[in-house]
């Protein structure tokens, strides 16, 4: 599968904007989402934008501090650089865009082994919701949204109380099925330092590193945040 990584953000964007109700919007020739439910400001999306497009961008993201600058590259080192120079800092770098075949991925609804736990599935405004609940307590929960042909997986979470007990990979099966009800070939999702263990583990692969920039802390783990 060789991907065109500037599409794949556009679909990414699309699916995460879709995953959380965010209205999107286009800034020059890249993405932009408005984070409603958390920074009420615009984020601006690239992927190894040039240098002149960088610093358009870190513009329109310096004139409110709210803002976020998120860049797609495997060349981190530069575009930290870039950032410095254009007076935004780092707020985070450990997240990867990954990406899987779907045909790789199991189309049945998984089977829960613990007789405390249920999962509940539903769908609200194109969006399938995946919860594991122990009586009142949410145990572990995730979305999909799919675009075109694409499966984009969002705030895949397990409590602490539940972590260690396979239900990230179970949450991940439970929405690939729903998933399915689509006409699927791939799934898309940016993941955290330890989400990238877990999906390494079902077949995912890396596309390339994120890299989120500000001129305050307002950076946030996209992948749950």
């Amino acid at each position: 599968m060789v991907e065109d990584t500037t599409h794949l953000l556009e679909i990414w964007v699309a699916g995460w904007a879709g995953c959380r109700g965010y209205e999107t919007r286009r800034e020059g020739r890249f993405p932009a989402a408005f984070r409603a439910d958390t920074t009420h400001q615009w984020e601006y999306f690239a992927y190894d934008p040039t240098g002149a497009e960088f610093a358009d961008l870190a513009a329109k993201t310096a004139e409110m501090p709210a803002r976020v600058l998120t860049i797609l590259t495997n060349d981190v080192a530069r575009y930290s650089q870039l950032g410095q120079q254009n007076g935004l800092q780092v707020t985070s770098a450990s997240q990867t865009m990954m990406i899987v075949d779907m045909e790789t991925q199991d189309a049945e609804d998984p089977w829960l082994s613990d007789d405390d736990l249920k999962l509940e599935t539903s769908r609200t405004d194109g969006v399938h919701h995946a919860v594991v609940r122990a009586a009142d307590e949410v145990a572990a929960s995730g979305r999909v949204f799919v675009v075109g042909h694409t499966a984009i997986f969002d705030k895949i979470m397990t409590a602490e109380a539940y972590q260690r007990r396979g239900l990230g990979s179970f949450i991940m099966k439970a929405l690939a099925a729903q998933a399915f009800e689509h006409d699927v070939d791939s799934g898309l999702l940016l993941a955290s330092l330890d989400g990238q263990k877990l999906y390494s583990h079902l077949g995912w692969r890396t596309v390339c590193h994120v890299l989120m920039l500000s001129t305050s802390d307002e950076g946030a783990d996209l992948s749950v945040g």
